[in-house]
């Protein structure tokens, strides 16, 4: 059995405590400016300060500080995508495999049509018509997630429902909804938390790269994909503005990719390595 991934645990929990107490680790404001201190190399450059440890932005705004809030808005729109597209995807999922018939038939088309959207062209429409903000991408991102947890979850539930337990449970007279919610579902559940771990980095990523476009978090708010965005100009003269959020993006993604992989072993009894 592989051990439990703890440079990736380690990521993953320093990044939930910068989330949850940015006000109070933040040095400065994220969004207030200072021209008069605009565009400081990090503390270990030459111009660089202690009082600004990973520089300046060209409005003079902390990269720290505004990193350590970039790291909020990740996690809040993670956890609300994830929460609303995964709880869509699970009981269209668990309804498609079970009942069957022609009530699968037209949920997996709409499955279908889901994926085959583009998800960029998508989220761009959204920001059109509502707006940039975080309820826009939270419902971008939802609406694009709930076909794949919906199209997974639909898999395990046609191997579910072949079981003695369903039998049994149909012999003894259960309801639909019941076979499904406490027969079903708890069988899935495994399924449904390694597919959350994987999703947290595809959300972040997407989050990151709407910002990127335009059609994410508006400005002044700190957001890593917006703070790439707005370096990306200066890359030879400032690389520190792109590149430092950049790698934070890069370090959080792999560590829920490589923390996902390890759960998916771990409760996957057909994985274990004994």
């Amino acid at each position: 059995m592989k051990t439990l991934p703890w440079t990736s645990v380690i990521i993953i929990c320093t990044m939930v405590f910068v989330a949850l107490f940015a006000p109070w680790l933040a040095p400065h404001s994220p969004i207030e400016q200072s021209l008069a201190n605009k565009l400081l190399p990090p503390f270990w450059q030459d111009g660089g300060s202690t009082t600004y440890l990973l520089g300046t932005d060209e409005f003079g705004r902390d990269v720290f500080s505004r990193l350590l809030y970039g790291a909020r808005v990740s996690m809040t729109v993670s956890a609300l995508a994830l929460l609303v597209g995964g709880g869509i995807g699970l009981a269209i999922g668990i309804i498609s495999g079970y009942v069957g018939g022609r009530v699968d038939g037209v949920l997996m088309r709409l499955v279908d049509a889901a994926l085959a959207f583009p998800a960029i062209l998508f989220a761009l429409l959204l920001a059109v018509t509502m707006g940039q903000g975080l309820r826009t991408i939270v419902i971008a991102i939802s609406l694009l997630l709930w076909a794949t947890f919906a199209r997974v979850v639909r898999g395990e539930v046609l191997s579910i429902k072949q079981r003695d337990y369903i039998a049994l449970a149909r012999v003894h007279g259960c309801s639909l909804l019941r076979i499904m919610v406490t027969h079903v579902m708890p069988n899935v559940a495994n399924t449904f938390m390694v597919l959350l771990t994987l999703y947290v980095g595809v959300v972040i990523v997407a989050e990151a790269s709407l910002s990127f476009l335009g059609a994410g978090i508006p400005p002044p708010t700190p957001s890593w994909g917006l703070m790439v965005a707005e370096g990306r100009g200066k890359i030879t003269s400032a690389w520190w503005l792109s590149l430092i959020p950049g790698i934070a993006i890069t370090l959080v993604v792999l560590a829920f990719n490589l923390f996902g992989d390890w759960l998916r072993d771990r409760l996957d009894p057909k994985l274990r390595q004994l």
